[in-house]
């Protein structure tokens, strides 16, 4: 059974292209099963007037979203396709979130972590601000909101769980320890955690979450799902032989699958 391609964008969120037509045929074309778009939930945490809609869907969007996807489910028979979100997590504003995401019919929420103090550290706009940051500091930060989303319950699928390494930035201190507390973390909270090939389009190098991470998070018994993070259609699917070794050699021999918020683990 191929992995799942549940990290799919649209051009809606302002910084991906193609239509949505497109990623499901490249899907196809890459013997895909199941796949899912999980685009930007408006950044709900805003005044409308400090949104970026580079970033991010407005609301308006938000429901002829589920609606295309929706047809596109209903025009394809070769190919289950999930209707998901990227939603980020931003404490004090769990409320706000669940209320938007109890609206609509989703199978999955993606889960994610893309501000650290109110610093988009992902974003090359403010990438200058390394220089600045004490980066021990800024990965046990990253991995306590991490762990806090998880022990949430809002989400499905942590996404891109150690993103905070994107541009190569790294701490000098040991991360196992942050890596053991997150992983019990998201264990008790019984959420699953994504293995993102996005990083290996980033000076990063490396699949979300690291090696040693994922080893760690086996160890707990972290069920485990995967994504390309595509922004483009011919990203679908991207790096998935790299991700079915770093799976067999963590251990893994199954991935979960889901559908309306149900989950199921089948060997890949």
């Amino acid at each position: 059974m191929p992995l799942p391609d549940y990290h799919i964008h649209t051009a809606r969120c302002g910084h991906a292209t193609g239509s949505m037509k497109e990623y499901v045929e490249h899907a196809l074309a890459r013997g895909l099963k199941e796949i899912g778009f999980a685009d930007h939930i408006p950044m709900y945490w805003l005044d409308e007037n400090r949104r970026d809609p580079e970033l991010a869907m407005p609301d308006a969007e938000l429901p002829r979203y589920v609606e295309e996807v929706e047809k596109l489910r209903s025009s394809y028979r070769g190919i289950n396709i999930r209707l998901g979100i990227e939603a980020d997590y931003i404490p004090g504003c769990e409320e706000q979130l669940q209320r938007i995401i109890q609206r609509y019919p989703f199978d999955y929420v993606l889960g994610s972590i893309h501000y650290v103090n109110g610093w988009g550290f992902d974003n090359p706009a403010y990438i200058h601000r390394y220089k600045e940051t004490d980066l021990d500091q800024l990965y046990r930060d990253y991995f306590l909101l991490l762990q806090q989303a998880a022990q949430s319950r809002l989400f499905d699928i942590m996404a891109h769980p150690d993103l905070v390494k994107k541009f190569g930035f790294r701490p000098r201190g040991d991360l196992r320890r942050l890596y053991l507390e997150t992983a019990k973390a998201v264990a008790r909270a019984g959420v699953c955690l994504e293995v993102n090939t996005a990083g290996l389009r980033t000076p990063a190098g490396e699949i979300y979450p690291a090696p040693d991470f994922l080893h760690i998070c086996k160890k707990f018994a972290v069920p485990v799902t995967t994504g390309s993070d595509a922004h483009k259609p011919d990203q679908v699917g991207f790096g998935f032989d790299r991700a079915t070794e770093m799976l067999t050699g963590a251990g893994y021999d199954k991935v979960t699958h889901i559908k309306a918020r149900q989950t199921t683990q089948i060997f890949f």
